[in-house]
């Protein structure tokens, strides 16, 4: 009985000892776990981004930040879920302050007025006879709604509007008027452009301006729903450019003809191009490089480098085929939204889309793309504003930055180190010098980034080791080449509580977010001593504005 109590008592003893060795142990791991995910929020590396301030590389619009404006009503559905609510060109609140605000921002804003049903829209002009009703959902017929109509009245609501915001409009048009559906879903048969003729007669008799005509949205090559051969559109194209220029008789500045809003075939767009050297302006591409909006892995292609990196093809082709084709057609992005199908909530409308579409906007430019028009301004789930309540989502903001910052001459950037970061640089827009775009596509990893321009003047560099060491170029910049008191501005974006699915951004640590008046809230830079590297924090985005006296490509 005896022995039975210690062999009791030993084990008791023995249990409490392994339980405080097992508590021990897990102590250790926490704290040592802890440690480590500390200091791996802590790593920093450094890099150098080398920009080539000889010479440019291409050249953008003023107005190259664009943004649409769609016909979907507030039945168009996807994957169960209904985004549109009243953004649709015929029933949006053109009172509404803070859309109002939000354009007058850009000072300008380009437009494009187009989508999908804008090849299924009437116009309630003079002599149309047909009744003027709305889109109704119906998934017998092409594109899942019936016949809709733009009517003059609201046309002229359109028109008031963009002229109260100083937008420059590019409305897209029917280019299905006339044709017919055969059997194998093409559309054939010469366009009736009777209805286009009465939109733009009206539009001149009432002293509207159209940066733009666009003939068709997504018809090219393979064609969404239905296609048109390449031979009947460039025809098409034709018939517009003649239109155009018999109606802006005397005008010195006419409306550009676009087209043809769709998808990349080179084959297709190389032999369109060569049918209408002296017609077409502008050629305009749709980019959807994500695939569909209910995908489950769009973050995850967002913050690869190598899926960023797979639609440069696509530019670069298409500049490709520009150049050898002799044309003066210029190419535009002309409807971007990067998840198809309306995007994804909280993707798409988030703080982690700014990733993509800066990334868009810096490789698009650097293939000398020169307008890029964002899916959407409003509506779907990838709009800059919030459908409901029109609050501008952290893409807008980084519109607006670029569009503030970044001039029209395009420099070659090549960064050196994590491959993680993407850069890109403009000659200022409204100062002499650089402005440099860095992405940081790591979440647990700064970027202390030096920078250098390559064969610069501005560069004292007094030793053949100094000349090698980029970060001594950076730092012994001579003073002549300096501006103001030696520092530079940065605009540093995050999201909030670092949540890359937040819609709701920070710029330089401050919450940016509309007053109670609906006013965008100004985008205050920091200073930054002109010789220290550039610091880009985990998951976040740095425009750095640099002013330099003497580059050559920015003079």
């Amino acid at each position: 009985m005896v022995q039975n109590k210690r062999m009791q008592k030993t084990l008791s003893y023995g249990m409490g000892s392994l339980c405080l060795l097992f508590c021990g142990c897990f102590w250790l791991y926490w704290i040592i776990h802890n440690i480590y995910m500390s200091s791996k929020a802590r790593n920093t590396v450094e890099g150098v981004v080398y920009i080539n301030g000889e010479t440019s590389i291409g050249r953008i619009d003023d107005d190259f930040v664009c943004a649409t404006l769609d016909w979907w009503p507030p039945e168009k559905c996807d994957y169960g879920r209904c985004s549109w609510g009243r953004a649709s060109i015929l029933n949006l609140d053109l009172n509404n302050v803070i859309l109002l605000n939000a354009i007058k921002a850009f000072s300008p804003l380009k437009i494009r007025l187009g989508g999908t049903l804008q090849n299924k829209v009437i116009y309630e002009t003079e002599g149309n006879g047909q009744q003027c009703n709305s889109f109704v959902k119906n998934d017998s017929e092409l594109f899942g709604f019936s016949q809709g109509c733009l009517s003059m009245s609201r046309w002229d609501e359109l028109n008031l509007f963009f002229k109260k915001t100083g937008a420059v409009v590019v409305f897209g048009l029917n280019e299905l008027s006339g044709k017919t559906i055969d059997n194998r879903s093409a559309a054939v048969g010469a366009w009736n452009s009777s209805d286009t003729e009465s939109l733009i007669r009206y539009s001149v008799r009432k002293g509207y301006t159209i940066h733009g005509w666009e003939l068709g949205n997504e018809l090219s090559g393979n064609g969404i729903g239905t296609k048109v051969s390449v031979d009947q559109y460039a025809s098409d194209i034709d018939s517009l450019q003649n239109i155009v220029k018999n109606i802006y008789t005397g005008f010195e500045v006419k409306p550009l003809v676009i087209a043809p809003g769709g998808f990349f075939d080179a084959n297709w767009l190389s032999e369109f191009i060569k049918k209408t050297p002296k017609s077409l302006q502008v050629v305009t591409l749709h980019i959807y490089s994500l695939g569909p909006g209910v995908s489950d892995h769009l973050v995850d292609n967002i913050l690869d480098p190598s899926s960023l990196d797979s639609v440069s093809h696509t530019f670069s082709s298409l500049q490709s085929i520009l150049k050898s084709s002799g044309t003066r057609a210029v190419a535009w992005v002309g409807e971007a939204g990067g998840a198809y199908n309306s995007g994804h909530n909280h993707v798409t409308n988030a703080f982690v889309f700014s990733f993509w579409y800066l990334d868009q906007l810096g490789l698009a430019s650097s293939f000398d793309t020169k307008t890029y028009c964002r899916q959407s301004l409003i509506g779907g789930n990838y709009g800059l504003l919030n459908t409901s309540s029109f609050a501008p989502n952290p893409d807008y903001y980084s519109a607006l930055l670029w569009h503030r910052l970044m001039g029209n001459k395009v420099l070659s950037t090549n960064f050196s180190g994590t491959k993680k970061i993407r850069a890109y640089a403009h000659c200022s827009k409204k100062i002499q010098g650089i402005t440099l775009l860095l992405i940081n596509l790591d979440g647990s990893t700064t970027v202390q980034v030096y920078i250098s321009t390559e064969n610069d003047t501005s560069f004292s560099t007094s030793t053949s080791q100094e000349s090698q060491n980029p970060r001594t170029k950076f730092a012994t910049m001579s003073p002549g080449s300096r501006i103001g008191n030696g520092t530079r501005e940065e605009y540093h974006l995050t999201a909030k509580d670092r949540n890359l699915r937040s819609q709701t951004v920070l710029l330089n640590g401050q919450i940016l977010t509309v007053d109670s008046s609906g006013a965008i809230p100004s985008l205050d830079p920091i200073n930054v001593n002109q010789s220290d590297p550039a610091t880009v924090a985990p998951f976040s985005v740095v425009f750095v504005q640099i002013p330099y006296s003497n580059l050559s490509a920015c003079s």
